[in-house]
Order: structure tokens, then sequence, then C-alpha cells
């Protein structure tokens, strides 16, 4: 559960926000994995790749944090989730990418970069791309069936603002950011 937030702040981070495309491919391959782990389907308007997590922020910060993200020089990629996982810990079933393409690390890398070199807190640990597809999720060590492709075509990166509400997870695009 998520503390209640103090006044004047929002919950932001940092992410890949897919089209309605990449949404339909990702919420097709919910349905098969739901069969098998059980567990809650995310809805396909929350689903993306996080790069960043700042967690609370003060209101006033906001502009100042969307000038820290034009200053990422980040290039466009293609990535592809092509393996279902499932994280034991907090029962998730996920989709991954087999290979990471080096344009993201980078990107996650100058953001990190930026955020830092502007005093912005953010969650550190070790980056690895995924989509929550389930929650609640009930699965043992075997890996799961193989996924049919989705191909994702990140040619921006959005700042986001995490506002759950009686439904779950509710996520406000607050600016986009191009990627060349």
């Amino acid at each position: 559960m998520n503390k209640p937030l103090k006044e004047n702040s929002a919950r932001v981070f940092f992410a890949l926000w897919p089209n309605q495309a990449e949404r339909k491919d990702f919420a097709a391959q919910q349905t098969s994995l739901q069969q098998l782990c059980g567990g809650h389907a995310m809805r396909s308007d929350t689903l993306h790749v996080t790069l960043a997590f700042l967690g609370e922020v003060e209101l006033h910060r906001l502009e100042a944090l969307k000038l820290v993200a034009q200053e990422v020089e980040g290039k466009s990629f293609d990535l592809t989730f092509d393996t279902a996982r499932y994280w034991g810990h907090n029962h998730i079933v996920y989709a991954a990418p087999d290979i990471v393409p080096p344009q993201l690390l980078h990107l996650v890398h100058d953001l990190e970069q930026c955020l830092s070199q502007h005093h912005f807190l953010f969650e550190k640990r070790e980056y690895k791309p995924h989509v929550t597809l389930l929650r609640h999720a009930k699965w043992d060590d075997s890996p799961l069936p193989e996924m049919n492709k989705v191909v994702w075509q990140a040619r921006n990166f959005a700042l986001l603002q995490s506002a759950p509400d009686e439904n779950g997870a509710n996520y406000r695009v607050l600016a986009k950011f191009r990627l060349y």
C-alpha cells in the first residue's frame, strides 16, 4: 500500500509509454497467462516500461523536472518483448526482452545522470526493463510458455504521475520527450 502523499506533491516516474497498437498486443498476451497463473490483469491503459522512479516530488519542482528531461539526448529504438517471466517475491507476471538495446541502457543512464546533477532523488537498482502484465499471480520456477513477440517502437519517453483511484493504478502523462 502506498503511503499518503504530502500536500503539494505528486508521485512521478519516467517511462516508455506504448501506443494503442502496442497496448493491444500486450493485452492479447494477458488472457492465456491469466488462465495459467491466475491473478489480475493490468489495465491496458497502465502498461509501461519504467525508466526511473522518483516517487514523491513537490509540485513546484515538476517544471524543473521537465527541463532536466529535455537535457537527455536519447536515441530512438525498437524494443522486442519475447519472454514471459514470473517474479515470485511479488507475484508478478511480466513481459521482458531477451535482448536489451544499448540505446535503452544509454537512455536510462543519461536520465539518471541528469537527475543526479540536478539533485533529484530516484530509486536506484539494477535496471531490468519489463512490462507488468499480471499482479497477484501464482507460478512456480518453471518457464512460462512462449509469448508472441511484441515490438515496441520507442520514439519518446514520458514523465508520468501516479494517482491511484478506486480502480487501482491511474497514470497521467505530464510531458513527453522525443528520442532522436
